[in-house]
């Protein structure tokens, strides 16, 4: 065995390669030269994803919003329709004890009278004769010829 000048032992063989007298380097040895090698860009790449991911993701930011929205418009509903309740259980409670209650609604919906009433039906104005009155109804105005 022969050594170079840089004092490493040098193995020649007789095919007269030279590759085989420079030591060789494993995989995993190239593969953790790399990752040194460019750590601050991996770094920087996955923090981008992750803020991606917080941004954009099934539970980012945006997510998030859309979720405060829905739940505020459920909120405005279940309000809404609580006040709707209320009103409907005060018209119960009226329809079940309120006499005066009880005679609008059968005065009005179902045409009721007390005895010895009499009811007198007209027919409302069409909005064709609410817009042009006919010239009887307003002596006021003079007529041109």
């Amino acid at each position: 065995m022969d050594y170079g000048a840089s004092g490493r032992q040098v193995n020649k063989q007789a095919s007269g390669k030279a590759s085989a007298s420079e030591p060789s380097v494993g995989f995993f040895e190239q593969l953790g030269q790399f990752f040194r090698r460019n750590m601050y860009l991996f770094l920087i790449l996955g923090f981008a994803l992750l803020l991606l991911q917080d941004v954009f993701g099934t539970h980012g930011v945006l997510a998030m919003r859309q979720s405060q929205k829905e739940a505020e418009e459920i909120r405005k509903d279940i309000q809404r329709l609580d006040d709707e309740n209320k009103r409907m259980q005060d018209r119960v409670k009226g329809l079940k004890s309120d006499p005066a209650t009880i005679e609008k609604i059968a005065r009005e919906e179902m045409r009721l009278s007390r005895p010895g009433e009499v009811i007198f039906q007209t027919q409302p104005k069409s909005a064709s004769e609410l817009q042009n009155p006919s010239p009887h109804s307003d002596k006021s105005t003079p007529h041109q010829p």
